[in-house]
């Protein structure tokens, strides 16, 4: 089994940048789908990206596609979420979540995901 570990989060002003780390323990995170998703209060998780297995591909959603970019660093066993841009809306709890196989490909559904991080909060305000 993997365990996740989110980082990065905070607060930022509309239109800024974060970077969230997501740093996996206990496996290879490179044996492992990895995706992100966010939840604010009263809404339904949203996924967000993801990140194939084989680390050849990677899907986003179409609210963050263009903003936000998924990526590994192999050497640190950590998966990243740069977001640029960031709106006051996008204010949520965020989370990575990963599914373990070597694929070629990925899908944001939460269904297919079942290790979890703690998640980290961000906060988009002025």
């Amino acid at each position: 089994q993997v365990q996740l570990v989110e980082s990065g989060g905070g607060s930022v002003q509309p239109g800024g940048s974060l970077r969230l780390s997501c740093a996996g323990s206990g496996a290879n995170l490179a044996y492992y789908m990895v995706a992100w998703f966010r939840q604010a209060p009263g809404k339904e998780r949203e996924g967000l990206a993801c990140i194939s297995g084989t680390d050849t591909s990677s899907v986003y959603t179409d609210s963050v596609k263009g903003r936000f970019t998924i990526s590994r660093d192999k050497a640190k066993n950590t998966v990243y979420l740069q977001m640029n841009n960031l709106k006051p809306d996008e204010t949520a709890y965020y989370y990575c979540a990963a599914r373990a196989g070597v694929l070629t490909d990925c899908a944001v559904k939460e269904y297919l995901y079942g290790y979890w991080g703690q998640g980290t909060q961000v906060t988009v305000s002025s």
